[in-house]
């Protein structure tokens, strides 16, 4: 698939902006930056596993949400510039130091890149890629990562146009993302599992975080996933880890942690509706699992 860099509608945004000469809405231009490359130990079990994911961190991000735990690489393109060849070489490092899989955050709006580092590596990668992302993915950015990618990991954070557009300034969010996870779910099919039956080697994984004063919203999310995928053939990942941001937010309710009723109320809808997946204990609300990265 063709893609004009001198005139981008990589994601949803569609911003149109000459990469080669500014950045778009992602704040990312022709180059690939990096902010970490690391055994991670901190996504879903079948994940992380003992060694950790080999997760790959892109700064720049379309989405832009207000509350982002990461937004010290989100906002601005920072971190070290690889070349397709360097990232292509990063995946075979990691997988060298014992990754049970590739793990890549964030890196919707350099795509096209990216999937030019998996060709290059396929023939040597012999653990699964995983694509962790917000959930905001453009038909166009699928299809090219169609067959490339083994696990999609996407956040579904937003239901109604009003706090997606109040969070994120995108109220199609559910639309464009509830599709994507469709897709999504139409490449990888039900999950497959390694010999130990504890790693996923294919599969779909939806994130979600409850954020504080939306419990209904969550709710209404979950009863979407309940209705709309094989509960059998997909994951839940409810994440009650919300942080507020250093700054006062316009909603109130995002200016605290996430109450023990709200989290407990939407976790068991998801029981009561026979999803599978995972929780989270209320200690994860916690900034130290921020990773660190190299902003310079």
């Amino acid at each position: 698939m063709m893609f004009d860099i001198t005139h981008c509608t990589l994601c949803p945004r569609r911003c149109s902006a000459d990469r080669t000469k500014t950045v778009g809405i992602c704040h990312c231009g022709s180059e690939i930056y990096v902010a970490r490359t690391a055994l991670h130990p901190w996504e879903e079990p079948c994940i992380s596993g003992t060694n950790g994911s080999g997760t790959i961190f892109f700064a720049g991000c379309a989405l832009g949400c207000i509350f982002c735990q990461n937004r010290e690489i989100s906002r601005r393109a920072v971190g070290k510039v690889l070349t397709v060849h360097q990232l292509a070489e990063t995946f075979l490092r990691l997988q060298e130091e014992g990754a049970h899989n590739i793990n890549l955050v964030t890196g919707s709006h350099v795509t096209p890149w990216i999937v030019q580092a998996l060709k290059l590596a396929k023939l040597r990668l012999q653990i699964p890629v995983v694509w962790n992302c917000g959930g905001y993915e453009s038909p166009e950015i699928l299809a090219m990562l169609d067959g490339l990618v083994d696990i999609y990991l996407p956040d579904l954070k937003f239901y109604s146009p009003e706090t997606a557009k109040a969070c994120a300034g995108c109220p199609d969010y559910f639309d464009v993302a509830s599709a994507a996870i469709l897709e999504m779910f139409r490449q990888v099919g039900k999950l497959q599992w390694d010999e130990t039956g504890t790693l996923l080697r294919c599969g779909l994984i939806v994130r979600h975080l409850v954020l504080p004063g939306h419990r209904k919203e969550s709710m209404s999310i979950i009863e979407w996933l309940s209705n709309s995928l094989p509960k059998e053939h997909f994951l839940l990942s409810l994440m009650g880890q919300y942080t507020p941001p250093d700054m006062p937010l316009p909603d109130q309710h995002l200016n605290r942690r996430v109450a023990t009723f709200e989290y407990e109320s939407v976790r068991k809808y998801a029981v009561q509706l026979g999803l599978n997946g995972y929780g989270q204990d209320r200690s994860a609300a916690d900034a130290g699992y921020v990773p660190e990265f190299e902003v310079e």
